[in-house]
């Protein structure tokens, strides 16, 4: 048995959930949330119960806007759009309003790349031109030494592999249009937004509950669109409309107004880096401290600090953890079935606390099975 006895206390009795998605929320958002419930701001009903033509939810909706820009430092030239379907729908739309007949160019650094890849194929002409599969997925390249195809549509590349634990640490560098899966590392450091000439991310692991997709659009992207597509695959539909094209997620919208405007309350972006860096050493540490009884997927150099897999030295084991975590109150741990072993997801809001109660229940597991 591990050395660790006690489950950690937590406000309202919480786990540490380490889930790779839904992830973990900010307290004081869901308790903000709690008490706008039934009567927003006396509006009189709960945000769930707007129209989202109303007075009401449009001033929620541009509040929601505005903390994603401050948090953000989204430039004015870039539109804010909040769209459903999460970021697999978006695998299709930007490459059906983007490709305009011409090569796409895409970097695969895990599962999430590659299934970019496979709906941007049934749209026109893919050149992967980077592929980490042959190396299991366990670093991203310097694009600066990549071959990308002259004249291409644009660079797509997933900043962060959320299975693999892959991400590139920094803005990467490229020639021409980079268009960026940013799920599950939004807003988890300062990045210039300028760099990227589109940015999707699902809300559910950084910016609030499933529900809503952000895209970060450069305005001039829209020149590109063809008619004829379906309106909701339409960027500039979506645009003309202010993404109310159809009834929006609007609680979801609702909650990642609320995250964000915590974030900045906090410090803003450099200061939840501090706080990710601070958390991921504490757990990648206990997994280098091992002597090799865990063993981290990434290089170091690409070390996601948002998902943390690591395995051990068997099958066997690696339940015998998962069940002793659960009964500390570690929930979701289990790795992604095409990397197995575990993987300790510590997003923005995950707390401090945790990491250091994993490391510490790693270290005893660790000694007593080792």
């Amino acid at each position: 048995m591990s050395q660790v006895q006690d489950k950690p206390a937590q406000a309202y009795g919480r786990v540490f959930n380490f889930s790779a998605g839904p992830g973990v929320m900010p307290v004081p958002v869901l308790e903000k949330a709690r008490d706008e419930m039934l009567n927003w701001h006396g509006a009189g009903l709960s945000v769930m119960e707007m129209s989202h033509r109303g007075k009401s939810y449009l001033s929620i909706a541009e509040e929601s806007e505005a903390a994603v820009r401050e948090l953000m430092g989204v430039p004015a030239n870039y539109k804010v759009l909040f769209l459903q379907g999460g970021a697999s729908l978006q695998f299709t739309i930007l490459a059906k309003n983007l490709m305009g007949g011409k090569p796409a160019d895409y970097v695969v650094t895990g599962s999430w790349g590659q299934k970019a890849v496979e709906a941007a194929k049934l749209e026109g002409e893919v050149k992967v031109v980077w592929d980490g599969k042959p190396g299991k997925f366990t670093e991203a390249p310097d694009l600066g030494s990549v071959s990308l195809t002259p004249g291409s549509a644009y660079t797509h590349v997933t900043l962060n592999e959320t299975i693999q634990g892959v991400d590139y640490l920094r803005d990467p560098e490229t020639g021409g249009d980079l268009v960026c899966d940013m799920s599950s590392c939004i807003a988890s450091r300062p990045f210039d937004v300028s760099k990227y000439a589109l940015i999707y991310a699902g809300a559910q692991k950084n910016l609030g509950p499933s529900g809503v997709c952000l895209v970060l659009l450069r305005e001039d992207l829209l020149e590109r669109v063809p008619a004829g597509l379906p309106p909701m695959l339409d960027y500039r539909v979506q645009v003309e409309n202010g993404w109310m094209y159809n009834t929006p997620p609007c609680f979801s919208v609702y909650m990642v107004g609320l995250v964000c405007r915590h974030w900045i309350d906090f410090g803003g972006l450099e200061a939840v880096a501090k706080l990710n860096e601070e958390k991921a050493a504490i757990v990648y540490g206990a997994i280098d401290g091992s002597g090799g009884f865990y063993k981290p997927h990434a290089v170091q150099a690409n070390r996601s600090r948002m998902n943390i897999p690591f395995t051990l030295p068997s099958d066997d084991l690696t339940e015998k953890f998962l069940a002793e975590a659960k009964g500390h109150g570690f929930l979701e741990l289990k790795g992604h079935r095409s990397v197995g072993g575990c993987r300790a997801s510590v997003y923005n809001a995950f707390p401090v606390e945790g990491c250091h109660a994993l490391a510490e229940f790693m270290k005893g597991f660790a000694a007593s099975n080792g």
